[in-house]
């Protein structure tokens, strides 16, 4: 290693990206090789996810870092394992009873349910590099079919074969019993029916590059080469081989897969390769803690976050702590939301490499600038106000920012038109008001008159005279004053820096605020 670079590896910016990118800068330098080459992987039987966008995301973002600390090129190539067999007909697909004739068959043989393309795997690639390119990311597609019929694979499959055994012996004590009686890592097609087959070998032929197995329900016996496409290997075979084959530096798992990446190391190790960098990352949560599913739905979908935040914001829930479990559910959307404004606004002081919104941005600063107003603060004037249209909201806006607009404001008016929508879907039926007790109806007239007698109505200045008149009276604590606030006033259980609300929503309407929650009627519920 030289010794600009063992010194550029030992100042790296505190920031994950850049640790896993060390760990592939020092793989290369161990090699002698001057190109990385990041992977991730796609299963095509379903459409691309949530999963598939943090996966790419999070590898985009250490493929920079080894670009900003190296300067060394890199491609990213995502890989679609198409030629995988079709379990099962997905749920959430039109035509659904065309397929089960074809169960069992690569997904690039299967017909297209939504009659758009040449084969189910080709609609359903042209959907993930849709998601990819929406997303801005840059990546070189990879389709398994066409890698293994072009023989991209064929000198990888001839390995295969001449270390079948060690193969066989690291895999079996993994699998199953009943599934070791028929476990093989060569999966071939059958030449009449299509089907991959899982079957045992009967003979392998190394120097011939062929496989020889039996048809279990006809009894016939077929000879099949393993290059062109006529075979294709076991998913974790195929995962070991691939990294082999390719000469991958570096793919990143989930949790839910740290025994197969072992399984895959150790076969790669067996072919002669040396298996990439990696990192695990933690899965996602529901809002019960539970294991987000795709079979079961439960959990946040791409579109259903794009409704609610801006896409940066998707970006910066997938950039914290991606080694602990996350619950991924409505209620994380606001903080993701703030934390990326608050990143951007530090991004825009200096362009610092261990600031998330580097990464999101790819190291440059985005032309539009930050959001004066945080979302949560939106969120809280939208249910106030109980704003149907955001145009409803930029009177207050205009008033707190002098000469604020959609035009000179862009990020804030998607952060308006987000807010309106979460509010109309989560907060608004979640809304109740409750009943002050007679201690905290005699501290809301005292912030009322106080708030009355303000000349000036600064956000600061506001939250210093709330917070007398929280000590002025017997609450046990700040924090049931400013409870006490967002209950009576705003009917949920949290709010923002009551202060800074009431500079954006307007002292006078504030007081008359606080006079109708006085003036409601107890047991009345209001959403």
């Amino acid at each position: 290693m030289s010794d600009t670079l063992r010194n550029i590896l030992s100042e790296i910016p505190k920031a994950w990206p850049f640790e896993e990118a060390r760990k592939v800068a020092l793989r290369l330098a161990a090699s002698g090789e001057d190109h990385a080459l990041f992977e991730t992987g796609y299963g095509p039987s379903g459409l691309p996810h949530i999963g598939t966008f943090g996966e790419v995301a999070r590898t985009t973002w250490v493929r920079r870092a080894f670009t900003e600390l190296t300067g060394l090129p890199s491609k990213l190539l995502a890989f679609s394992d198409d030629l995988d067999g079709l379990r099962k007909v997905p749920e959430n697909i039109p035509n659904r009873d065309m397929l089960t004739p074809y169960l069992g068959r690569p997904l690039t043989r299967v017909p297209d349910p939504f009659g758009t393309h040449d084969s189910f795997g080709a609609h359903n690639n042209a959907r993930l590099r849709a998601f990819l390119d929406s997303f801005g990311f840059e990546y070189e597609f990879a389709s398994s079919t066409d890698y293994y019929k072009a023989g991209r694979f064929d000198a990888a499959l001839l390995r295969i074969l001449e270390c079948y055994k060690p193969i066989m012996v690291a895999t079996l004590p993994t699998l199953r019993a009943e599934r070791q009686a028929t476990y093989s890592p060569i999966l071939p097609i059958h030449p009449h029916t299509g089907i991959i087959m899982q079957v045992p070998m009967e003979h392998i032929d190394a120097a011939a590059g062929t496989v020889t197995w039996k048809d279990p329900d006809t009894g016939e016996i077929f000879e099949t080469s393993v290059k062109g496409g006529h075979c294709k290997l076991q998913w974790k075979a195929d995962w070991a081989m691939r990294w082999y084959a390719l000469s991958v530096d570096y793919e990143m798992s989930g949790k839910d897969l740290i025994d197969s990446v072992k399984l895959s190391g150790r076969l790669c190790r067996i072919l002669g390769g040396q298996p990439p960098e990696g990192m695990t990352y933690e899965l996602f949560l529901d809002q019960d803690g539970q294991k987000i599913s795709k079979s079961r739905g439960n959990g946040l979908s791409v579109q259903e976050w794009l409704t609610y935040a801006p896409k940066e914001s998707l970006s910066q829930f997938m950039y914290n702590q991606p080694q602990r479990a996350k619950r991924l559910y409505f209620d994380v959307i606001p903080r993701a939301v703030d934390e990326y404004v608050a990143n951007l606004d530090k991004l825009r002081v200096r362009s610092e490499p261990a600031n998330p919104a580097w990464h999101i941005h790819g190291g440059n600063l985005p032309a539009y600038a930050g959001s004066p107003i945080s979302f949560a603060m939106l969120l809280n004037l939208v249910s106030v106000v109980n704003a149907e249209q955001s145009d409803m909201l930029w009177g207050f806006i205009q008033r707190y920012v002098p000469g604020a607009s959609p035009d000179t404001q862009p990020l804030l008016a998607h952060l308006v038109d987000h807010a309106v929508s979460y509010y109309r879907d989560f907060v608004r039926p979640e809304k109740h008001y409750r009943q002050p007790t007679d201690m905290e109806r005699l501290a809301l007239e005292d912030l009322a008159a106080t708030l009355g007698t303000l000349s000036d109505g600064t956000g600061e200045t506001i939250q210093n005279a709330v917070f007398e008149v929280g000590k002025r009276h017997p609450f046990p604590d700040l924090r049931s004053f400013f409870a006490c606030l967002y209950q009576v006033l705003l009917g949920q259980q949290e709010g923002p820096r009551f202060g800074g609300f009431v500079a954006l929503y307007g002292v006078h309407e504030t007081i008359e605020l606080i006079h109708s929650a006085l003036a409601r009627q107890a047991n009345t519920i209001v959403a």
